[in-house]
């Protein structure tokens, strides 16, 4: 198929993506003339519909068409660090692009955008040059001004001093008869770092034995460093000696300490004179610094302005650069040809893409679009939105769908955040989180175009709709719970009447809620449980059953549902016979024991009620399900309770028996069925070639598509039947095992919902209650103060680590419990050239 710029593609609906399922995807060769080669991938970058293959992959990548081209734009680059860096150096800030973002720039902008970052990089180095070479002068003269007033008190000293002492005045002394010395001293006034000093004093009583009178004082400010600006300590010496000869090996000694020295009269007057000089000068240079910093920040606070700008243009030109590269040039070379795969929904909108950027730069020959047949598995593309994408992402962490399998994220919207609930179930605790959630979903966009680089709050906002929803079911499953920290509401009234009085009622703290008593109302309560169950010293016992038999309810019906979503898979890949040999005997298997444990429940709760008028089902004749479970597998028989009856209806052992004979046979139907069904087609295969018997004409006419769509999703034709008995035996015990063990798994629904109100009671009962409790006025301050403790605790232990495990317990529930049952996940990801993930790629590397 070949689409041109004036063509009308008709989409065939039957190929479109669903929300259940990857995107159709198509394999396109373009063909582009090489003067539109630049715009037309400008435009693809622009929609972001395209993912291209390297035509080019046995090439060194030095050795491409576009290599000096790329090269070009890391040159832009490296001088917009460049200017980045000098920007925030000074603490200019640079503005976000609240508009449009700008467009990748043409060939001819190139060159301009190029000649203006050449200026910009040379006119902040000469600013910057000019800045350090002031800089120095400063340091150099303001280090000259210390040198000449901090060794005024140094000449004093030697001119009158006869015997030194040297722990005392800081010189360095070998021999005592040298203190008293005869004529006139020599010496050298420098600056030095201060940690460098001990190392000097050190090195010249060495070179001079101890002939050298060191004197040294500390500069209490710090001095900046005119090339990098940090802050140094130093401090000014002055090194009096006697002969040319010591005063050679002090100088030597000072380059090697990198010490700078500096001219000193000895004269009291001359030094009072350079000191005033060199004030002045300071003065002049101050001035000048000054006046250079606020030229150089003007050019800077210009430059901030362009620099995002500049930055996405050149990131958008070297991807477009880069992506060229992965192009081939025809034999005439006047016609650059590349692959890629396109979602066929977005068909036209690359065609349109190649149809813009031929007629941005006139070009008189249209782009071409060809669509190619090919066997080869393409990536799985799931269109999402911002409410959809958080979903997609914790099925994307288990594993890449394969090609058009079929999509848990559409079901786990729902089941994720109610699977949570069960698990999670507190009014208050899921309002808190629903609040959070609501807080970031309402203010997406102003929290969105702040970058922060924390992980951990990316990771909230990311699934910021999945807290949203998961506060939601919270609220109502702890609704029906009637739980909301740790307390329950008396909304409709309690169906008990307790008849005892009121010394009963305080003196016995046990009071057992017998649901069989005349205590019980007519009504039942209407929604969830009846609040005097909080009072009830049998709540857990109560609790324990009610939500055990609740997970195994809900966790069988996810696996049913799982398991049916293998049928979904079978009938797309033409896999008919596997509905037949696999999905059959999985649900039989699944429904005939487990389901019929489920319904068992179900007829529990029916037959025997708290009412004692239906003898003998009454209350205390209830067998329990999980016992007649284990009975039913090993056929055995429990002796009933005197004056009650074994089974719940009369053919209850024969239906049981024959539920269990077929489940069994389940078994070498899903480990035998499939792998004799594929030898006999090689028999018949191997029969029709021998005898001549397959049509070539019918073989080339047979749709690829269908066929490559078949032969990508587990079918074994091609391997040893030795190796499809082995794969087939691993699928089948793997499966008979894993319902058992699933269906067991569910429990961490029972066992996370207990976990999560008997820590909620304990923190109401241990810590707030203790300010609650107290009745002088000194309750008031305590309460505060406890409420803050118990607020505290309240998110630290109960929302966010209780709901991160019943997260992760969650996530496992559909990773492994769920979508092991139709899901392979052996796809890989459909990566477009898209310049908007190419920069949000960028900031988070940034």
């Amino acid at each position: 198929m070949r689409l041109t710029g004036g063509e009308n593609l008709t989409l065939d609906p039957s190929k479109m993506g669903a929300m259940f399922r990857s995107e159709e995807m198509a394999l396109c060769q373009m063909f582009i003339q090489p003067e539109a080669a630049y715009t037309s991938v400008s435009e693809l970058g622009e929609t972001g519909a395209v993912q291209f293959r390297d035509l080019n992959s046995e090439v060194n990548a030095f050795q491409r068409k576009f290599v000096s081209e790329v090269r070009r734009c890391d040159e832009m680059e490296r001088k917009l660090r460049y200017v980045e860096a000098e920007v925030k150096k000074d603490n200019v800030k640079i503005p976000d692009i609240r508009d449009e973002l700008p467009r990748a720039p043409n060939p001819r902008e190139i060159i301009d955008l190029e000649a203006h970052l050449e200026k910009t990089e040379s006119e902040i180095l000469e600013l910057s040059q000019n800045a350090v070479n002031l800089k120095s002068n400063y340091l150099e003269l303001t280090e000259l001004k210390h040198v000449l007033e901090r060794t005024q008190g140094f000449f004093f000293e030697q001119e009158g001093a006869v015997n030194l002492d040297a722990t005392r005045n800081n010189l360095i002394i070998d021999d005592p008869t040298h203190a008293q010395t005869r004529g006139r001293l020599g010496f050298v006034a420098g600056v030095i770092q201060r940690e460098k000093v001990p190392g000097f004093e050190r090195m010249l009583w060495r070179i001079s034995r101890g002939n050298v009178f060191l004197r040294q004082v500390e500069l209490e400010k710090p001095l900046e460093d005119p090339a990098t600006g940090n802050e140094i300590y130093k401090t000014v010496f002055a090194a009096f000696f006697q002969g040319e000869q010591l005063k050679t090996r002090i100088k030597k000694v000072c380059t090697g300490y990198h010490a700078s020295l500096y001219p000193c009269p000895s004269a009291a007057d001359e030094r009072e004179e350079m000191v005033k000089g060199v004030r002045t000068r300071l003065e002049d240079l101050n001035m000048v610094l000054n006046q250079t910093q606020d030229h150089r920040s003007r050019v800077l606070s210009t430059v901030a302005k362009e620099l995002p700008r500049w930055t996405i243009m050149v990131k958008k030109m070297k991807a477009i650069y880069h992506t060229l590269n992965l192009f081939n040039m025809d034999v005439t070379k006047k016609c650059l040809i590349g692959e890629c795969w396109v979602p066929v929904l977005d068909l036209p909108v690359v065609q349109k893409a190649l149809s813009d950027g031929s007629a941005a730069v006139g070009s008189t020959i249209p782009s071409f679009l060809n669509v190619i047949e090919t066997s080869e598995q393409p990536p799985t593309f799931n269109r999402t939105n911002k409410f959809t994408r958080g979903f997609q992402n914790l099925i994307d962490s288990y594993g890449i769908a394969s090609y058009r399998e079929a999509n848990p994220a559409l079901y786990t919207i729902i089941t994720f955040p109610f699977l949570f609930g069960i698990m999670f179930g507190d009014l208050g605790h899921g309002l808190i989180m629903a609040l959070f959630g609501f807080w970031m979903v309402s203010g997406e966009k102003k929290l969105g175009a702040k970058k922060s680089s924390n992980e951990i709050w990316n990771i909230f906002f990311g699934g910021r709709y999945i807290i949203l929803l998961m506060g939601l079911f919270s609220m109502y499953t702890g609704f029906v719970y009637n739980d909301v920290f740790s307390k329950s509401m008396n909304i409709f009234g309690s169906s008990w009447n307790v008849n005892y009085n009121t010394s009963t009622i305080m003196t016995n703290k046990d009071l057992t809620l017998n649901p069989g008593s005349s205590d019980l109302i007519d009504d039942v309560y209407p929604i969830g449980l009846d609040p005097v169950w909080q009072l009830a010293s049998n709540k857990i016992i109560f609790l324990n059953s009610y939500k055990m038999k609740l997970s195994i309810i809900f966790g069988v019906v996810h696996m049913i549902f799982g398991v049916c979503m293998s049928v979904v898979n079978h009938n797309f890949f033409n896999k008919r016979i596997s509905i037949l040999l696999e999905f059959l005997p999985q649900i039989i298997f699944l429904v005939l024991l487990f389901a019929y444990m489920v319904f068992m429940m179900f007829l529990k709760w029916i037959q025997y009620t708290a009412k004692t008028d239906f003898q003998p089902n009454t209350p205390g004749c209830a067998p329990s399900v999980l016992i007649m479970f284990i009975n039913m597998m090993l056929f055995k028989q429990t002796p009933p309770l005197h004056g009650c009856e074994e089974f719940m209806y009369s053919f209850q052992s024969s239906l049981q028996r024959t539920f269990v004979f077929i489940a069994l046979v389940c078994i070498p139907w899903m480990l035998l069925g499939k792998p004799f069904y594929i030898m006999f087609n090689k028999k018949k295969t191997a029969a029709a070639h021998h005898n001549g018997g397959i049509n070539q004409q019918t073989e080339t006419a047979l749709d690829t598509s269908e066929a490559a769509k078949t032969s990508e999703h587990g079918e074994h034709e091609d391997e040893p039947i030795s190796e499809v008995f082995i794969h087939q035996a691993i699928h089948t015990i793997e499966y008979v095992l894993s319902t058992v063990s699933h269906t067991a798994s569910y429990l961490r629904l029972w066992a996370l919902s207990l976990a999560h109100a008997q820590l909620s009671e304990v923190l109401w009962n241990m810590v707030l209650s203790m300010g609650l409790h107290q009745s002088s006025y000194k309750g008031a301050i305590m309460l505060y103060f406890v409420f803050g403790a118990w607020a505290l605790f309240t998110l630290a232990i109960l929302v966010m680590m209780e709901g991160l495990s019943a997260f992760l317990h969650t996530l496992r529930l559909h990773w492994v419990e769920f979508m092991s049952k139709f899901y392979e996940g052996l796809g890989y990801v459909f990566q477009p050239f898209s310049f908007k993930l190419i920069l949000e790629a960028d900031d988070d590397v940034d």
